[in-house]
Parts: C-alpha cells; structure tokens; sequence
C-alpha cells in the first residue's frame, strides 16, 4: 500500500470546482488542513461563505474524490462556515456589530423588493448566518408586518436602540416607532437623518449580513446609503418586464457610478404557474433578466415564480422562508442567498477591526 501525502490530496480536491465560487476549494485557500493517519485522511474546508444546506452535498462529491487516492482507506470531510468583514467605499466607517451590508434595491415600485428581501434574510439565517435587517423605506415600511413584529424598540441608555428580534433575524423599522396607519410626511434631509439614525444607533448584535431593505427609486435615501453608509454590495430586485427592466437600469448605474459593487439581479415574478391545472405563462415576459445580466455583465443570481403563496405569507408575518421550509421557493432563495454571500467571499477582507487603536499619552 502507498503512502499518502497531503499534495495528492490537495491535487485530487482541485479537480471539485465550488458551483458558488465558480473556483477550486485549493484556489480560494478553503482548504484549511489535511490530516493523514496511515490510510485515514481527514479533511478541513473552511468556506467563507454560509452553507448549512450544502455542506453536505459537497462533502459527498469531495469524498470520492480523495477516496480514488491509491492506498486511502477511509475518508471523513469537515465542512465548516467562517464569515469575515469585507471592503466598502472609501472614507465611510463600518458599523459596530455589522460585518457586511448588502442592500436591495429597485428602480420602480411593486416588483417584490421587501418580500425578496425578507425572504432572503431569512435564508442566510437557514444556511447559518446571523442577520440583520433594516427596513430603510421611511414612507412606506413593510418589514415590521412581514417578519411579524409589533411593538417598540427598547433603549436601556436612552440612546441608542434594540433591535427586535423575529425568526433568529435583528430587524429596525421606522414601522416600530409610529403608529402602523400614519404618514411620514417628512422632506427629503428628515428621512435620510432618520435613516442613518436607524442604522447608527441600533445595538446591532455579532450580525454576519446586514440586509438593507431600500425604498424604489434613485433619490435622497440612496444617495445618503451610497455616501455615508459602509455597503459591501447591492442586489438589483426587477421583475421581467420593459418597464421594469428600464428602471433596474438606472438603479444599477446608480450603484456603479458611486462605486457599491452590484452583485447581481434578482428577477422575481419570472413565470406563473397556474394552480389549477399546472400551466406555465410568462405574464410578465421572460428571459428580461438574463438579458440585462448579459447587458451589464453582471450575474443574474436567480428568477423566483409569481406564486400566491409568497405574498400569503409576507401578508400574515410568515414569510416563505418559514412557512415552506423544505419547498421549492425556499430551495430557490437559499441558492441565492449561498451565490450572493459566496461572491462577497471572494472580495478583499476588511482587517480594520484587527488593527489596535494607537493612543499617545503625554507623561
């Protein structure tokens, strides 16, 4: 029998291409040791992305692969998750307990922005992630009713605010603070101090992913976001549409132009399927996504159904996430949520919490 060096196991793993990173586990250095007893091999993958839904489909694909190796008798794979800070724009500090900020957006209204948004929070706390969400449309906040909440947030020092906790999710809302009927009729410099209020003074908790829920459109709160809020990417929400399409548009220039990378799109409401007889109908057209992904050269991360039971559940506080936590959609959202985190992984490291703080004492 040969003896087995770790080299040939390196060798053998980088023949495994990671569907998420689009690279070898050997490439993005996830391959975090290699322990050889005689025939045993035990192998550590550390990803840098959250992956409780996957790890073992890709254990079992690693497995043979090291198994092939002449005089391997018995294999064990360990997979596990570490989530580390990435970069932001220039001169915009990070936020205290927030690691990495993605914010949803949209160019137009009605395209399921904040249900998508909810929903996939909710998919990276599945896959093993500790989350966040702000719900950043001051006119119109709807993640109070969607994660189920009511009720104030807490402030133990008169300053600074607890978020409420729904689902294993860290959610702020200007939708805690008022009364669930009366406007905000507030001009544009109000609602963008409110935000960066929310965002600030909120006790945000060791939160992997902070997802930013924006209002439609390319105005005031977009602008504050893009200058003064530490975003490590956006995702665009569209729906297939011309119209929609057009107004997605000016959302990921918008992004472009203020140097928030775009990760990619999300097409929602790409195709009906009728719940009577099965039927399947692009009533908003089809294929509008993948097209502008091609335009743009940027990844369409996944197309979601017009299905009734996703709007049921945001309308009752119990996103699909929770109420389908094995069906098809949530299926859908988790590979979203693994592909999005996956491409931050893959950005520059953010080392400035690791950095001491220099202090100089005149003695």
């Amino acid at each position: 029998m040969a003896d087995v060096n770790a080299s040939q196991v390196e060798e053998a793993l980088k023949a495994y291409i990671d569907p998420y990173t689009e690279k070898d586990l050997v490439a993005t250095k996830a391959i975090r040791d290699i322990k050889i007893e005689g025939g045993k091999v035990t192998v550590e993958v550390q990803l840098g992305y959250p992956a409780e839904g996957f790890k073992a489909e890709m254990a079992s694909k690693l497995k043979p692969m090291v198994e092939a190796i002449d005089g391997v008798s018995e294999v064990t794979i360990n997979i596990s998750s570490k989530i580390v800070a990435h970069t932001v724009q220039k001169g915009v500090n990070m936020i205290n307990g927030v690691k990495n900020i993605i914010a949803i957006a949209s160019g137009k209204g009605g395209v399921g922005k904040s249900t998508t948004s909810v929903n996939l929070a909710l998919a990276l706390v599945k896959e093993g992630a500790t989350v966040g969400i702000l719900d950043a449309d001051i006119y119109g906040p709807s993640q109070p009713r969607m994660l189920g909440v009511s009720g104030q947030p807490e402030s133990a020092d008169g300053k600074s605010l607890e978020p409420l906790n729904s689902y294993h999710i860290q959610s702020m809302s200007i939708g805690y603070l008022i009364d669930e009927e009366t406007p905000m009729i507030w001009r544009g410099p109000m609602v963008t101090q409110a935000l960066e209020q929310l965002l600030n003074d909120t006790k945000w908790k060791d939160v992997d992913y902070l997802i930013i829920d924006l209002p439609p459109g390319t105005g005031d709160i977009q602008l504050t976001l893009a200058q003064k809020v530490p975003v490590t990417g956006a995702i665009i929400v569209t729906t297939p549409q011309d119209i929609a399409l057009l107004d997605a548009r000016k959302g990921l220039k918008m992004f472009e132009k203020v140097e928030v990378p775009v990760l990619g799109i999300i097409e929602n409401m790409s195709l009906h399927i009728c719940s009577e007889c099965g039927h399947e109908e692009h009533i908003f057209g089809s294929g509008g996504g993948e097209k502008m992904s091609e335009q743009h050269n940027v990844d369409l991360l996944g197309a979601l159904p017009l299905d009734m039971s996703i709007r049921v559940g945001t309308d009752e506080g119990k996103p699909t996430v929770v109420a389908d936590p094995d069906g098809r959609i949530t299926e859908i959202y988790c590979d979203i949520a693994r592909r999005v985190t996956a491409k931050l992984a893959m950005k520059a490291k953010d080392f400035s919490a690791s950095f001491p703080n220099i202090v100089i004492q005149n003695n």
